[in-house]
Formats: structure tokens, sequence, C-alpha cells
């Protein structure tokens, strides 16, 4: 009985940590405020006074779905566009903020993040 209990939770922990379903914390670089684009800084600086923001889908939820940063329930995270000179459109640098007040830098459209310092 006891092998079979064994069996039966080491295969839970492998179905788990396939689906990440036992990723409780991720590991992120981290970037200073100063170290980013300018175009960046001037986000980070929109969210914290609440707007205006130049782009309709600002501050839509981001949904972690690449589970990328830490695990969060949904709505904890929203993201916003960090304007790219020379792209049209909104381009692939944005701002995830997290409720806490956390920020997350990516340039390359969510395939890698840096949380930033200030």
């Amino acid at each position: 009985m006891q092998a079979w209990l064994r069996f039966l939770l080491l295969a839970w922990l492998a179905i788990g940590a396939s689906l990440g379903l036992a990723r409780e914390s991720v590991t992120v670089n981290w970037v200073l405020l100063a170290d980013l684009p300018v175009e960046a800084q001037r986000t980070v600086a929109l969210i914290k006074q609440g707007g205006p923001f130049p782009y309709s889908r600002d501050g839509i939820t981001f949904g972690n779905y690449e589970k990328r940063l830490p695990l969060r329930q949904r709505g904890y995270y929203r993201e916003y566009t960090v304007k790219t000179p020379g792209t049209k459109g909104r381009g692939a640098r944005r701002i995830v903020a997290g409720r806490e007040h956390e920020f997350y830098y990516t340039a390359d459209h969510y395939r890698s993040f840096s949380r930033i310092r200030e």
C-alpha cells in the first residue's frame, strides 16, 4: 500500500510540475529604472500618476499565461505600452505592473522580463 501511495504522490507532483502548477516563484533579472530606455521611464511615471495613457489597451489585465512572472491571481498584473520610436502600432515593449507596486520590463513582447529597481 505504501508503494502505491508513493507512486501516486510522485505522479501527481510530476504532472503538476509539467503544467507549471508547482512553480511558486520565478527567477527574474533586475534592471535599474535609470538604465531603461527613456520611453520606459516615462511609462512608469505615467503608471504612478494614474495616466493618461496613450494607448487604449494600456491598463488591461496581463494574464501571465507563460508563467514568466511570479504566479498571482488573475487580475493582479496590468500591462502598459512602452512607445518604440520608428515602429507603427504599439511595438513589443511593455511595462507590467503588479498590485504591490512592482514593475517589470519586457522588450521582446513577454518572452523575457526584468524587474525594475528604482
